[in-house]
């Protein structure tokens, strides 16, 4: 004998309903009114419009991407562990269209947070870490030669599109070995 459908529909429309408001309330709840921006890490040379986050660098800029419309932003980065004699960088941002870049920056080696708040939000604070990492020699090997090969790969080398990529690649392949593994009578 077949079961109802009502309530299986029913179940699913009511999880459906639930998940929704989990989803689009979050956000709401996560910000305040204004403060839905964020700031991210550039190596200097990555267009802002590729919209990464580097948070390993050694000379970069600031990007403020996603705010309101004529907002200004004031940002500190500072060393981590506070240290008294660390160096530090301040400064701020005028976001006419809610996006600007800072000018380029450079500090010496190490972790450090950079934290910005949204002049006239309450609560607008938010903060990331950096760690600020110039090689010694630029442009030099990364380490010596393994036995019967060449050099090894600078992690430059290996880019957030080629994660991407092989995640893609990843998904695909198991989706079409699935559809292969499915038999003509729908049993797994």
């Amino acid at each position: 004998m077949p079961t109802p459908s009502l309530p299986r529909r029913a179940a699913a429309w009511s999880a459906l309903t639930l998940a929704g408001t989990v989803f689009l309330g979050g956000p709401a709840v996560a910000a305040p009114p204004g403060a839905d921006g964020d700031v991210r890490i550039y190596v200097v040379g990555t267009a802002a419009a590729a919209h990464l986050n580097q948070p390993k660098v050694c000379r970069f800029y600031l990007g403020a991407v996603n705010f309101d419309l004529n907002q200004r932003i004031t940002w500190t980065i500072a060393p981590q562990p506070a240290t008294v004699t660390g160096t530090s960088l301040s400064g701020s941002l005028t976001l006419p269209t809610g996006t600007a870049t800072s000018a380029n920056l450079v500090l010496p080696g190490g972790r450090y947070r950079l934290t910005w708040t949204i002049v006239g939000v309450a609560g607008s604070g938010k903060q990331k870490v950096v760690k600020i990492d110039c090689p010694i020699t630029p442009g030099g090997p990364n380490g010596g030669p393994p036995a019967g090969a060449g050099g090894m790969a600078r992690t430059e080398a290996f880019t957030p599109v080629v994660g991407a990529a092989a995640v893609g690649l990843a998904a695909t392949g198991t989706a079409v070995w699935l559809r292969l593994r499915r038999r003509s009578h729908g049993a797994a």
